[in-house]
C-alpha cells in the first residue's frame, strides 16, 4: 500500500509525500502505482520547471517527499495552489477507485 500525505498550511498545500508500493500489480508492472507516481512526479515537475519554484525534493525507491518553499510570491503561490490543487484532485480519484492500494491523508 502507498500511503500519501498531503500537508496544508494556512489552508494552502505545502507539501506531499508517498511511502511504499501500492501492491495491486507485480513491481514494474503495477498500473496503480505508475498512475500515483505520475501524477505526483508531473505536479512536481510542474512547479519546478513551469512554475520556477524551488521544491525542495527527495526521491528514493518507493519514497518521494516535495515541500515549497516558506515564501513564495502571490503569483508563485497561485501558480503551486493550480498545480497542487490538480495533483490532489488526482490522486483523490485514483483513492476512490483503488482504496484497498491507496492511503490517502490531507492534513
Amino acid at each position: 500500500m502507498t500511503k500519501v500525505v498531503i500537508s496544508r498550511k494556512r489552508g494552502k498545500i505545502v507539501s506531499v509525500e508517498c511511502d511504499g508500493h501500492t501492491g495491486y500489480g507485480v513491481e514494474g508492472e503495477d498500473i496503480v502505482c505508475a498512475a500515483l507516481s505520475s501524477v505526483v512526479q508531473t505536479a512536481i515537475l510542474g512547479l519546478m520547471r513551469v512554475a520556477g519554484i524551488q521544491v525542495a525534493f527527495q526521491s528514493q525507491d518507493g519514497y518521494l517527499y516535495a515541500e515549497l518553499p516558506g515564501e513564495l510570491s502571490e503569483s508563485a503561490r497561485h501558480d503551486a495552489d493550480v498545480i497542487l490543487e490538480t495533483m490532489l484532485a488526482g490522486i483523490a480519484d485514483l483513492y476512490e477507485g483503488y482504496s484497498d492500494f491507496i492511503e490517502l491523508e490531507v492534513k
